[in-house]
């Protein structure tokens, strides 16, 4: 499956605008890390915009990511993607054994964390700073369906600083802040 087709089913899936928007989020994360690694770009890329394609249509566990990995199979995907897909919920009890899996989940999270802490300033994400998303994950009021225990965990399984870690998806998603109603 090539890019146009991963994205081409996700719309097909996902009528939500919100949640198109989350993918792309995640997209552009995995692309940017894709880069840092000398990863493949279109593969990561596939598996930012395919990670949640299913979840308008089978919200609930195990049904997401389950039934989204058993369409991917019908439709060719190979076994990595859908492995480091099922990786991003933890429920599914998949391991986060490949360097693509690991940004996934760690990039998840913190993606639909970061939109939340720029949809509410005036600039968006445009001067979005680490030191205030920081402050916000310290709030449980604020964004209180993201999971700061999986943006912890995902970020301490990346290996990386979180200051280091939050700085990068804020970069990748500025690269693309007009297609994320962010700009």
């Amino acid at each position: 499956m090539d890019y146009q087709q991963a994205l081409d089913l996700m719309h097909e899936y996902t009528k939500s605008d919100a949640l198109r928007k989350h993918m792309y989020a995640v997209e552009v994360a995995m692309r940017a890390y894709a880069r840092k690694h000398g990863e493949d770009e279109e593969k990561w890329a596939i598996v930012g915009i395919l990670h949640d394609f299913d979840y308008e249509m089978f919200p609930t566990a195990p049904e997401h990511p389950g039934k989204g990995s058993e369409i991917l199979a019908e439709r060719g995907v190979t076994e990595d993607i859908r492995r480091a897909i099922l990786g991003h919920a933890s429920y599914m009890n998949v391991p986060r054994d490949t360097i693509m899996a690991k940004v996934l989940y760690a990039c998840d999270e913190l993606c639909g964390f970061i939109n939340a802490c720029a949809i509410i300033r005036p600039n968006k994400i445009a001067d979005l700073e680490v030191s205030s998303v920081k402050k916000k994950l310290k709030d449980k009021a604020f964004a209180r369906n993201v999971s700061r225990e999986d943006i912890l965990q995902g970020t301490q399984e990346l290996g990386v600083p979180q200051d280091e870690h939050i700085q990068f998806v804020i970069n990748a998603m500025k690269s693309d802040a007009a297609r994320l109603g962010l700009g």
